[in-house]
């Protein structure tokens, strides 16, 4: 039994590829908590995808038992967090369990939006700071700059920032005696009723169930009688344990600890995720604050390629929305890919990850529709509907008008790109906030319509910038706009999971660069196809996709002209057949490529 005053709880923030999970394997290295021939580079990323996109995706938990240089052993609860702005709901829950954070920041890079975005996290939870200068072994590491900038910008002192290389090691040691000196100890009491936050959970197709909780009151033992307070299900523990990376089961957690229980939980929707597991018979009066819900920003619709396999693909989604408290789903259905699932998503690269998720870890072939934002539509009878998929989108004659959601965005861009980065902006109806410099990088903060930032904003903003601007957003609510719904007709048969919402000033581009990007993708068939984009009943673009030919004049030589002309007219009546009874087929491809909208 580990007192109090010997446990350190904290979580290691920073912006993308600023070293987070390279130091994390070099305390867990330090302290010799992993044999020297199980380590392995980004030892906490346990995903094929993590690993293959080098980005954490999921915070994940180690405990580290440290001997300090003061004679005495300290437990340290290590949480590993993302830096993408799509998975900022993992951090900003994973700082509601713990007590202090590590901030690292790039000593070649200096202060980004992210960095930004997670300190205002980690503030809001109240956490202690320890400023981490990483990568001073490279030759443009300018720790007094970047000391300097965490001042200025961030507002906290960077006096005693440590100067670490997570790549060789320097510095670990004083990182670790740094924690120990100036992070919180966890406060609890042993003898209160158990309160423990359930901060995780996921599925584990061997043990079930796996929930990681942290204690604040009270002793967790095997075989207890738990209650979860939110839904009021009840269980039995049946395995008590830590993450040493690998699980080891203990025998009780007590105040303070992190660590994961086992009870023959069955249905995966019974552990929401900031819920209070308490003891059955003498519970906890009232339960922990838990964490605000997160709001979807993206939806989309997710499709198995193959209808019969819908099942499979219910299974799958319940099983990761168990893991991922950020993506919420519901049914629909579609006259073009039948039944499926409209998922609400934190951003794009939250999307991708899910959808290469269910396709690895499931092997379900998925179709996914455009992705669109919620709009509220205001009818002229005074009534209100919210609309998720443009394809729903209630006949205009009925319509008073439509709001679009908002952002408010900070962008850190080096002064030579500002220019393009104002200019990204205007284009895509932004309103300037503010402009102000830190050192030589500029700091905008612009309105935007989110609309417009969840196609293709953030991969527009690196190409115009060579990668090196930064960016980072929040909701701001929403506005009226003159929004129209624009459907793509192929073969004068609507697609509904091409239909999409846009400004009525920008239609007619958008509507022509849609269909020549289709004109490209669909393949030809033995008739022509006419490609369109329509707003109501008026077409503002086409296209012509020529058919493919039959040489059937190869056979004759010599003789009357007639003849030939009798082949082709033939010819030309059997396509005519063929187009008004002919199905388009639209590879997947050309789905997602279509979507994916460039300038």
């Amino acid at each position: 039994m580990t007192p109090l005053s010997h446990i350190r709880n904290f979580s290691i923030v920073a912006h993308i590829d600023h070293g987070k999970s390279t130091l994390a394997d070099r305390l867990i290295q330090q302290t010799n908590t992993v044999a020297e021939r199980d380590m392995k580079a980004q030892l906490l990323d346990s995903m094929d995808i993590e690993r293959e996109r080098g980005i954490t995706i999921k915070a994940n938990t180690v405990r580290i038992d440290y001997l300090a240089q003061d004679g005495e052993t300290y437990v340290l609860n290590l949480i590993d967090t993302p830096g993408h702005v799509d998975f900022a709901y993992e951090v900003s829950r994973s700082m509601r369990a713990v007590e202090g954070s590590l901030l690292v920041v790039d000593s070649t890079q200096g202060v980004e939006a992210q960095t930004l975005a997670n300190v205002y996290h980690a503030i809001e939870a109240d956490h202690d700071l320890i400023p981490v200068l990483n990568k001073i072994d490279l030759p443009a590491s300018d720790c007094d700059r970047v000391a300097e900038q965490i001042e200025d910008v961030i507002g906290i002192d960077a006096s005693g920032a440590i100067a670490v290389s997570a790549k060789t090691g320097q510095g670990i040691t004083e990182t670790l005696e740094a924690i120990v000196k100036h992070l919180p100890a966890p406060k609890g009491d042993r003898d209160a009723p158990l309160k423990a936050m359930l901060v995780d959970s996921w599925y584990d197709s061997y043990l079930g169930v796996v929930v990681l909780v942290r204690i604040m009151d009270g002793v967790l033992k095997k075989g207890d009688q738990i209650r979860m307070m939110q839904t009021g299900a009840r269980y039995g523990v049946d395995r008590i344990g830590v993450f040493r990376p690998a699980m080891q089961v203990v025998d009780e957690l007590g105040p303070g600890e992190i660590g994961f229980i086992n009870a023959s939980i069955k249905q995966v929707r019974d552990t929401k995720v900031g819920d209070t597991i308490t003891h059955d018979k003498k519970p906890a009066d009232k339960p922990l604050p838990g964490f605000k819900p997160s709001q979807p920003v993206v939806f989309c619709g997710l499709f198995p390629v193959d209808s019969a396999e819908f099942e499979d693909l219910r299974d799958a989604i319940e099983k990761l929305a168990l893991n991922d408290a950020s993506f919420s789903y519901e049914m629909e259905t579609s006259a073009a890919l039948g039944f499926g699932f409209r998922c609400g998503f934190l951003g794009l690269l939250h999307l991708e990850v899910i959808r290469d998720r269910i396709e690895r870890e499931y092997d379900i072939e998925l179709i996914t529709t455009a992705p669109s934002v919620i709009y509220h539509v205001f009818m002229k009878d005074g009534t209100q509907q919210d609309l998720h998929n443009p394809a729903d989108m209630p006949d205009l004659t009925y319509v008073d008008h439509i709001e679009e959601p908002r952002i408010k965005a900070t962008i850190l861009v080096p002064d030579e790109y500002l220019g393009d980065v104002l200019k990204l902006c205007q284009d895509r109806r932004g309103i300037q906030l503010d402009l102000t410099y830190a050192g030589a990088r500029a700091m905008v903060v612009y309105d935007l319509p989110l609309n417009e930032v969840v196609f293709d904003f953030y991969d527009r903003l690196k190409s115009v910038t060579k990668g090196y601007a930064s960016f980072d957003y929040q909701m701001e609510g929403y506005r009226q706009d003159n929004l129209v719904k624009m459907s793509i007709l192929v073969n004068d048969e609507p697609v509904d999971a091409l239909s999409m919402m846009v400004h009525r000033d920008r239609a007619e581009m958008r509507g022509r660069a849609m269909c020549e990007k289709l004109k490209d993708l669909i393949p030809r068939h033995m008739f022509k196809i006419p490609i369109q984009a329509a707003i109501g009943g008026k077409v503002i673009a086409r296209e012509t996709l020529s058919a493919l030919r039959k040489d059937v004049t190869a056979k004759c030589y010599g003789g009357d002209a007639t003849r030939k002309r009798k082949l082709l007219e033939k010819q030309k009546a059997g396509k005519k057949k063929m187009r008004q009874f002919g199905k388009v087929e639209i590879p997947q491809e050309a789905f997602i490529s279509a979507l994916k909208m460039d300038e």
